[in-house]
């Protein structure tokens, strides 16, 4: 995914050669954040399957087609206009509203995993009797929408940061174009994965009986993809949001997480040879992950426990 978000921004960069100096340099600043980004991109393409797994499958396509709305609407009309104020009157400001996507991100991954490890449940889920299958949808986008503002704001944030750009509606054009390529990328293969057992079961109709078993095997496949992503989305909130939180202590002047971590990273990475490049990032990603655990278990605790929020009725 991130190669391909790379590539087409690089035909992008073509063309706006051919066009002006300035726009070349909005479209190179847009391929450079585009790389960047690819760890949260990979994190929204993720969890989002997560928010149709067990509903309807006819709903699947307009859930996803709602959320990918939300998307643009979150990334265009909300974070844009305002990544472009801050960049332009208190960039100073910019750290502290990853920090507190990173505080979110902590929060959402560690609820899962508490959840998972048989901890109480907060707010219903496809596993529960649903009265009202339409509130509950307009429920699950609504949260997928949260989330992927959260997630918005971290690419938006991203790309403001590695883009070199004095003039602000420049810098406008290139936060657009990774927003709008993001969105289309991450809900375009949002769509082919939950769309994948439809597929496989119009193959096992088919007169081949190679299209036949084909199509069974997709359709065995499809659950284990859906449980594995969302696995992975869990983890990847993890490694996010603990990775912002300690890029943000450490800018702000809090050293010692930030030190504590690439320590390890440098130790892993200078005694386990050849894979010590790979090691070394996993050590990394890794300590961020635990890190977000810790501070988003306490954040459960706190709103959960002390304040009482969020509670589901009878869920236990």
């Amino acid at each position: 995914m991130p190669g391909g978000l790379v590539a087409l921004l690089d035909d992008v960069s073509i063309i706006a050669r051919a066009a002006a100096a300035s726009v070349d340099d909005i479209a190179a600043a847009a391929g450079r954040a585009g790389s960047k980004t690819a760890g949260v991109v990979i994190d929204d393409a993720a969890v989002t399957p997560s928010y149709v797994t067990g509903l309807s499958p006819a709903r699947e396509l307009p859930i996803i087609w709602s959320i990918t709305k939300g998307s643009f609407k979150n990334k265009l009309l909300i974070l844009l206009p305002g990544a472009i104020l801050l960049s332009e009157f208190l960039p100073g400001a910019i750290i502290f509203f990853l920090m507190l996507g990173g505080l979110y991100l902590s929060y959402e991954g560690a609820e899962k995993v508490i959840e998972k490890l048989g901890g109480e449940k907060h707010g219903k889920t496809v596993d529960d009797v649903i009265e009202d299958p339409a509130r509950f949808e307009k429920e699950r986008i609504a949260g997928a929408i949260r989330t992927d503002l959260i997630l918005s704001g971290e690419i938006m944030a991203i790309t403001l940061n590695e883009i070199d750009l004095d003039i602000w509606w420049e810098r406008g054009i290139a936060l657009a174009v990774v927003a709008i390529v993001v969105t289309v990328v991450v809900y375009g293969a949002v769509a082919l994965i939950v769309k994948m057992d439809d597929v496989g079961l119009h193959l096992t109709k088919k007169p081949s009986e190679f299209a036949q078993k084909f199509g069974h095997g997709m359709v065995a496949f499809v659950p284990h993809l859906l449980t594995t992503l969302s696995f992975i989305g869990t983890i990847a909130m993890l490694w996010v949001g603990g990775g912002i939180l300690l890029h943000g202590t450490h800018e702000i002047g809090l050293h010692g997480l930030y030190d504590a971590a690439h320590g390890l990273e440098s130790a892993v990475q200078s005694t386990t040879g050849a894979l010590g490049g790979l090691l070394g990032w996993v050590s990394y990603a890794a300590a961020s992950a635990v890190l977000a655990l810790i501070v988003g278990a306490v954040i459960v605790f706190v709103l959960h426990k002390v304040f009482k929020l969020g509670h589901a009725p009878g869920a236990h």
